[in-house]
């Protein structure tokens, strides 16, 4: 089977829980996490170069200017974006990568990437997502109504994704696992192992 790794470009609005369906994907070893940088400040817990490259918003002009972001967006007054280089190593190397990223940059990386695969990771619906948005208590009224706006737009992209992953409550582990069954069969799409053939003629 084919030996390059696949690029999995993971969106949703704030409050999907998309970093813990991520965290679960990883604990199974069989994803690279490609750590974005951005210029907001980190919350509780976070730490730098492991959540995200936590960097100023000159630092991160001067990569756009030098070619070394793979992808970027604005989103809520601050800058996203991945790296280049540690993605294109990976890949190159057969290791799948995630990016969890906004839905800016996963349409980018679909212009410039088109063999990535978009999964849009989603609430069940939107009363779920505002509880949730304001029951982690990390953001002001002003900021979780200027996410469930951005909310409504991103949703307004879902057929610009492949696949769309509904993360239920305390369901987490069971929207990483759709994600694996998504990979698995990626793996095995037919256009991506046209080298089979050679063994068969």
């Amino acid at each position: 089977m084919n030996k390059k790794g696949l690029l999995f470009v993971i969106s949703g609005p704030a409050g999907t829980g998309k970093g813990t369906v991520v965290k679960h994907l990883l604990e199974t070893g069989e994803f690279f996490f490609s750590v974005s940088a951005t210029t907001r400040a980190p919350r509780d817990g976070e730490v730098h170069a492991i959540n995200y490259y936590f960097i100023t918003k000159e630092e991160f002009e001067k990569r756009i200017a030098a070619g070394e972001m793979l992808e970027y967006a604005q989103y809520v007054g601050n800058y996203y974006g991945t790296p280049k280089s540690a993605v294109e190593e990976a890949l190159d190397a057969g290791k799948n990568v995630i990016l969890e990223i906004e839905t800016q940059g996963a349409l980018q990386i679909r212009k410039i990437m088109p063999e990535a695969i978009l999964i849009l990771i989603l609430a069940p619906d939107i009363e779920t997502l505002e509880a949730r948005l304001v029951g982690r208590g990390t953001e002001s009224a002003d900021i979780v109504a200027k996410r469930m706006a951005e909310a409504r737009r991103e949703v307004t992209l879902i057929d610009k994704y492949d696949y769309v992953v509904i993360n239920e409550d305390g369901k987490s582990e069971e929207a990483a696992k759709d994600i694996l069954g998504i990979a698995k069969a990626e793996k095995m799409r037919a256009s991506r192992n046209t080298e089979l053939k050679e063994k068969f003629i």
